[in-house]
């Protein structure tokens, strides 16, 4: 549900690993390398990262720096609209590989929310869970405060889009249509496509493409799986249009993807 560790406590994350929970990566000193899919980060003192559900990530040389890992799961975090929204707000933990290393403004504000954050799980006093929301709340303010004053732009993803999102990665293997989404999210096609074109510029469909070939990439990185195996863990009965499906949106063949990282 909701878990806190120190980077010395963290030795797991020495070897790719995924999770179906948010990561919050806050280096308090020294400096680290930290890779997330296909693409590395160097994190620096008070500096973070934000990792979403299912994203393969691991440290290159953890020993070198200090720091929190805080994971929580959809379900602790999203009891409302306004939690999902805020967090994905400003591409907060977004499923579209946004991540960045942010330098927060006010480091002592974060860390001073994780200290208490680890003392609650550690004690677990009288609605604990409450506070620890309420504590990363402030936390994720804090994130977006800075990218603020730095300039970005704001992104607020509505709430319908952020659950469009989670069906589709919570449901790979299922290779779910447009209105089959709609369904079980309890709107219409036709309003997917229009979230999806306000948030992304491109149709439902298209947004589904772009995360089965996300995670298609992660399976052709990390796992030990063929093309073809690939291509029934994401719901495709015919391996041969997998493949095609992948060279028109990746611009390569997965057998010639696989190739490159294997050689690498």
């Amino acid at each position: 549900m909701v878990e806190i560790k120190t980077f010395n406590q963290a030795t797991e994350l020495k070897t790719p690993r995924r999770v179906l929970k948010y990561v919050l990566v806050f280096c308090t000193s020294g400096e680290t390398t930290i890779s997330v899919d296909e693409n590395e980060f160097t994190l620096t003192e008070n500096s973070v990262i934000t990792i979403t559900s299912g994203q393969i990530h691991y440290f290159k040389d953890i020993e070198n720096a200090s720091g929190f890992i805080l994971e929580f799961t959809y379900a602790f975090f999203c009891k409302d609209d306004s939690d999902m929204e805020l967090i994905f707000h400003n591409g907060l933990f977004c499923h579209f590989a946004m991540n960045e290393m942010i330098k927060v403004d006010q480091p002592e504000i974060v860390v001073r929310q994780l200290e208490e954050i680890t003392n609650e799980i550690n004690l677990q006093p009288y609605q604990y869970l409450i506070s620890i929301h309420s504590r990363i709340e402030l936390i994720l303010i804090e994130i977006n405060r800075t990218k603020i004053n730095r300039g970005d732009e704001i992104y607020k993803p509505d709430a319908l889009f952020l659950q469009f999102l989670e069906t589709v990665i919570k449901n790979f293997d299922k290779n779910l249509s447009v209105n089959e989404i709609a369904g079980l999210i309890g709107t219409t096609e036709a309003k997917l496509n229009e979230l999806s074109r306000l948030h992304t510029s491109k149709t439902a469909q298209n947004v589904i493409f772009g995360l089965i070939v996300s995670e298609a990439k992660r399976l052709l990185t990390y796992e030990k799986l063929s093309v073809k195996e690939v291509a029934y863990a994401l719901g495709f009965n015919d391996p041969f249009y997998f493949s095609n499906f992948f060279k028109k949106h990746a611009q390569v063949s997965p057998k010639s993807f696989k190739e490159k990282i294997v050689s690498a």
